[in-house]
C-alpha cells in the first residue's frame, strides 16, 4: 500500500477515534435519555467546553478528510506518487492528529497554524498530482 493510501486508512481511523473521544464525554455530560432520543428538541444540560470542541473537531475532520481523500485518490488514479505527496499525506495525518489536542485545550493561535499545515499539505498533493 502506498504511503498515501496508509495516510488516508489511518485518517479515517483518526476518525473513529475522535468520535470516541467526543461521544464518552458528551454521554456522560448530556445522559442517555437524550443521546439516545431522536434528539427533537436541544439538551436541558450543556456540553463542557472541552467536549464541545472535540465535536467541533469531529466535525472539522470529516471536512478536511473528504479534501484529503480527494487528493489520495486523485495522485493513486493517476500515478503521480511522488516522495512530495508522500511528505503530504504523512504531515496531513500528524497535523490532524495533533489538531485534536489544540482544539480540545484551546491552543491559539496554535489550532488555527495546525489546522493550515494539514489544509496545504493537502492542496499541495492536488497541485502536485497535475504537474
Amino acid at each position: 500500500m502506498s504511503v498515501e493510501l496508509t495516510a488516508l486508512t489511518l485518517a479515517a481511523i483518526l476518525q473513529y477515534v475522535q468520535f470516541v473521544m467526543y461521544a464518552v464525554p458528551a454521554n456522560l455530560e448530556l445522559g442517555s435519555g437524550y443521546t439516545m432520543s431522536a434528539r427533537d428538541r436541544a439538551p436541558s444540560k450543556t456540553l463542557s467546553d472541552k467536549t464541545a470542541r472535540l465535536g467541533r473537531a469531529f466535525d472539522n475532520h470529516f471536512q478536511g478528510l473528504i479534501l484529503f481523500a480527494i487528493a489520495v485518490l486523485v495522485t493513486e488514479l493517476s500515478g503521480q506518487h511522488s516522495g512530495l505527496t508522500a511528505l503530504c499525506a504523512t504531515i496531513y495525518l500528524f497535523a490532524r492528529v495533533a489538531y485534536i489536542p489544540a482544539y480540545a485545550l484551546g491552543w491559539r493561535p496554535w489550532r488555527s497554524v495546525i489546522w493550515m499545515i494539514g489544509f496545504g499539505a493537502t492542496f499541495v498533493m492536488l497541485v502536485a498530482a497535475l504537474l
